[in-house]
């Protein structure tokens, strides 16, 4: 026994193999991998019960709460559309407040008409009546005042004053003008159909002077044939007037030359 102890402690024990350097770093690079894989799961793992309780408390405090702020997004709103609407009506008043002002400067009624229509014409409420009578055409003073005269409507009133009443009158007064004027007064005496004296209003003059010139063409008369060249028809003189064409100079003799 003494003898294998003393073998013992003679043979030398295997030296331990120390970790080097790389082998050392190699290690903790292994050791802070797995540490944030750890890390790693475990926030994957926390936040999906994390974020269904948000939901779920959202939720729940969606359903027990009122929703205020909506009503007071409504409130604002209906707000600013008062406010919208009840300034143009300020706006109107103060408008209208001018106009009537305006109309009272004028001498002006609330019912004055700016235009007022008779026998398809636009007639200036401004105008007197007898004065906006002979704006209808085939209408001069003397038949302006005669119509005024048989309704018995005051001369002085302006167009735009007259009444519905008054202006039919004036309108039956114009119909039957070829029975009450006298027959000097009319524009359209001896009618080529009918031989008649006729009082013409408006485009009814134009449209019968058109067809009696054709007739008069038609016929071939001395006014007819006058018109058709464009040559005066009442017996002018074309010496020196209505000259047409090219001008034409005068030409000297030519002297003999010596």
């Amino acid at each position: 026994m003494d003898n294998e102890e003393k073998e013992n402690k003679e043979m030398p024990e295997d030296p331990v193999e120390e970790p080097t350097g790389e082998e050392k770093i190699q290690d903790k690079a292994e050791e802070a991998v797995e540490k944030k894989e750890e890390e790693t799961k475990e926030t994957l793992e926390e936040p999906e019960s994390d974020d269904e309780s948000v939901e779920e408390e959202t939720i729940e405090e969606s359903a027990e709460s009122p929703a205020e702020p909506v009503k007071k997004i409504e409130d604002e709103i209906k707000t600013e559309t008062t406010e919208k609407e009840e300034k143009p009506t300020e706006t109107k008043i103060k408008k209208e407040g001018k106009k009537e002002e305006s109309k009272k400067k004028d001498g002006k009624s609330e019912d004055f008409r700016y235009i007022v229509r008779i026998a398809n014409t636009d007639i200036d409420g401004d105008k007197r009546l007898v004065h906006g009578l002979t704006s209808i055409k085939g209408i001069g003073m003397h038949m302006g005042s005669l119509i005024v005269n048989e309704t018995g409507i005051d001369k002085n009133i302006k167009m735009g004053d007259l009444k519905d009443n008054q202006i039919e009158k004036i309108q039956k007064a114009l119909e039957n003008i070829n029975n009450n004027a006298p027959s000097w007064m009319l524009n359209h005496r001896k009618d080529y159909e009918t031989g008649e004296d006729i009082h013409l209003i408006g485009p009814d003059i134009d449209m019968r002077l058109r067809d009696e010139v054709n007739i008069m063409k038609k016929i071939r008369s001395y006014r007819g044939i006058r018109h058709e060249r464009g040559l005066p028809v009442r017996g002018q003189r074309t010496r020196a007037n209505n000259r047409k064409g090219l001008a034409l100079g005068v030409s000297k003799k030519r002297e003999p030359s010596s």
